[in-house]
């Protein structure tokens, strides 16, 4: 994780900050409920050192809902319905608003059905994949979410963004906490570039393009992420496309690199899957062995100074680490003290 603004608020508290981010969202029409929703989603990212994917999406959120692109009213409902699956009309809906129903509308079907399927149609931001497949795990699930967004990525061999940074996490029971993966199709994520222009730290070689196409390492430069392994990344990040956007009839990337009046319009479209561990096998057990994989592989031969570290292993020491205080640039801070009037 690049390093952020020197100048920071250094006791700034995880409630204080959720209470700031709530209010912002409740003074421009938003429902007590959602609001403080979406403050937990950014604040449980912003604890877990994901800055990218914190409160730093705050103004950008403010932005989306003066253009029209996010409805702080939003009637999300079942479109199409079967056992298994359910596809949702978001209606707009902020990205943690519309995730956390799909969520439950997975773990309700999976609960039923042994998996549950749920798509999400025209939401905003979906903020991080993790909060929503930790809290499936957190009930007895495994879960997979996947997000498909605007082309911010170049495709493998393209010197021009064509496909979105595509994230996508995976959860499972663990002993303790789940085992969980969080992560983008690019070698660095958008909210990386950002918060890397902000800081002026370098970025790494192969990570990006400038505008015209040429790599660079100057963040005032980079604005298009490179895919991570290359054919492998942009290869996800299509198949993204095909199952959030194509099976929901709602297409991002085509509209987009066709520059239809459509494609003016942010959006996102989403998925996740659920699937109840206890229809095959003892959800102690399963939660023992993940323990004992964790720990055989905790146990393999590391590199002199290197830990070996799980899925998820470092977030939840950040979260431990910061349960009191958390550090928020000034620049940050101030702006979200304005916005909240």
């Amino acid at each position: 994780m690049l390093p952020r603004m020197e100048e920071r608020v250094q006791s700034v508290s995880p409630s204080q900050l959720a209470a700031l981010v709530r209010d912002i969202f409740v003074r421009r029409g938003m429902s007590e409920t959602h609001a403080a929703l979406v403050a937990d989603v950014l604040v449980w990212a912003e604890l877990r050192g994901m800055e990218t994917h914190g409160v730093m999406r705050v103004p950008r959120y403010v932005e989306f809902i003066r253009k029209g692109d996010l409805n702080v009213q939003p009637s999300i409902r079942p479109e199409l319905e079967t056992a298994a699956c359910v596809l949702l009309d978001a209606d707009r809906a902020a990205g943690p608003v519309a995730m956390m129903e799909a969520t439950r509308a997975a773990c309700a079907k999976a609960r039923a059905s042994g998996i549950g399927f749920a798509l999400v149609r025209a939401t905003t931001h979906t903020a991080a994949l993790g909060y929503y497949t930790q809290s499936a795990a957190r009930e007895g699930f495994a879960a997979i979410a996947m997000a498909a967004s605007t082309p911010l990525m170049a495709y493998h061999g393209a010197r021009a963004a064509g496909v979105s940074t595509a994230p996508l996490s995976i959860a499972v029971p663990g002993e303790d906490e789940p085992l969980a993966l969080d992560m983008a199709s690019s070698v660095v994520s958008m909210g990386t570039l950002m918060q890397s222009r902000a800081s002026g730290t370098p970025l790494a070689e192969g990570s990006a393009l400038a505008a015209d196409g040429s790599p660079t390492t100057d963040p005032r430069a980079a604005s298009i992420p490179l895919p991570l392994g290359g054919p492998k990344g942009s290869g996800l990040a299509l198949m993204a496309e095909c199952l959030a956007s194509l099976l929901t009839a709602n297409p991002i990337l085509a509209e987009a690199l066709e520059r239809t009046p459509e494609s003016k319009h942010h959006k996102q479209n989403a998925l996740i899957i659920a699937i109840d561990v206890g229809r095959f096998v003892a959800p102690e057990r399963f939660r023992e062995e993940v323990g004992r994989l964790v720990a055989d592989l905790k146990r393999l031969p590391a590199a002199p100074g290197t830990e070996i570290l799980m899925p998820g292993e470092r977030g939840s020491r950040n979260a431990e680490r910061q349960r009191e205080a958390l550090p928020i640039p000034v620049k940050l801070y101030e702006e979200l003290k304005a916005l909240s009037g």
